[in-house]
């Protein structure tokens, strides 16, 4: 199951990852919104808390810009949030960093590349190895700081 919420900036790119996502039989949670206006924080909150529980495998999180989600969203123990815009460091986020939330900009990316990058994120597994270190230097200063 993967979360996905937007603030009011985000809601027509929202519906174009879910349809394009569920297509290629995705299962998605639809946190909102779905016009009226939010704060970015607040849904960053709720989409990341399904996903450090344990109830959604991964988040998507779309504002104007995916500045303020990825800030919002990687204060939250467990979060390894990225601001995806292009295909590589959407891909590498993954392999080499472990991202279980991906933030995109409603403003700044086309609904075709948003969903492009959408389907590289849920598919690309993370490599571990030497990279699993580093994910636990950073669990290390989430824990201690």
């Amino acid at each position: 199951m993967i979360a996905i919420g937007c603030d009011h900036a985000g809601v027509e790119m929202k519906k174009a990852v879910i349809q394009a996502l569920t297509e290629k039989g995705f299962e998605l949670k639809d946190m909102g919104t779905d016009g009226e206006p939010c704060d970015y924080p607040d849904m960053a909150k709720t989409v990341c808390g399904l996903v450090a529980s344990g109830e959604c495998e991964k988040g998507i999180l779309i504002c104007g810009t995916g500045i303020g989600m990825s800030i919002a969203a990687n204060k939250i123990k467990g979060i390894r949030a990225a601001l995806c815009s292009d295909s590589f460091s959407t891909r590498f986020t993954r392999l080499h960093n472990d991202a279980n939330v991906m933030c995109m900009g409603a403003r700044t990316l086309g609904p075709g590349l948003a969903c492009e990058l959408a389907e590289i994120f849920l598919t690309t597994g993370f490599e571990g190895g030497r990279h699993q270190r580093r994910i636990d230097l950073i669990t290390d200063i989430e824990n201690n700081n």
